[in-house]
């Protein structure tokens, strides 16, 4: 089976749409909104994180409240900690076969116990250079997932990386608001709730407001 570095985690669960993984640490997981990989044979598969769950590895064991830090807990029971279990589920929104990027469903699940790794840089450089991305995530909509706020998360780790550009959130605005039929006032309203979210200068702020 395929390795790649930065891989912390594999798939315990899989379909062509979505698929969860289990953290090899339970206190290792991505974040909500951004992109992990993993690679098989034929094809580098893109997920986008919008779930994690922390709890048990075992079903007659649950956490118990001690009224303890973290720090605390560590230093005089560190035992509980073994018995904890991190996953996390993922939108499947693309993936990279022969050199080629495409944003669509991979045309086989992801493997059982196949590795998932963070997205390098360039990874993230390449997969959000297009605005295919949001018709991928937007093609995942009718599962009750709460699109608008996995978008903002989703922007705000493209800032955490210095990539959101005056042309990417142009193209952004224009897709969105292609996607939920021009409806103006959710548009304006993830654009209140985005623009403080990224930090914008003023200049780029006005623009975004320019489109509503």
């Amino acid at each position: 089976m395929p390795t790649q570095k930065n891989s912390f985690a594999e798939i315990i669960e899989s379909s062509l749409h979505t698929w969860r993984a289990q953290s090899w640490r339970w206190d290792d997981f991505p974040q909500f909104g951004s992109l992990v990989t993993l690679q098989t044979a034929e094809r580098t598969v893109y997920g986008i994180v919008h779930q994690i769950e922390t709890g048990s590895l075992d079903t007659q064991r649950t956490p118990f409240a001690f009224q303890k830090t973290e720090e605390e807990l560590l230093r005089e029971q560190p035992q509980i900690f073994a018995f904890l279990k991190t996953t996390f589920s993922c939108l499947t929104v693309g993936y990279k076969e022969n050199r080629t990027l495409l944003y669509q469903w991979a045309p086989e699940p992801p493997k059982i116990h196949a590795f998932v790794a963070r997205a390098s840089r360039q990874e993230y450089e390449e997969f959000f250079s297009s605005e295919q991305y949001i018709h991928s995530l937007f093609g995942h909509s009718n599962q009750s997932l709460p699109i608008d706020e996995l978008l903002l998360a989703l922007l705000k780790q493209l800032a955490d990386r210095n990539l959101v550009t005056e042309e990417l959130l142009a193209q952004f605005v224009a897709t969105f608001s292609l996607m939920t039929g021009n409806d103006y006032r959710r548009l304006k309203l993830f654009l209140q709730r985005v623009t403080p979210c990224l930090s914008l200068p003023t200049p780029l702020s006005k623009h975004i407001e320019s489109h509503v």
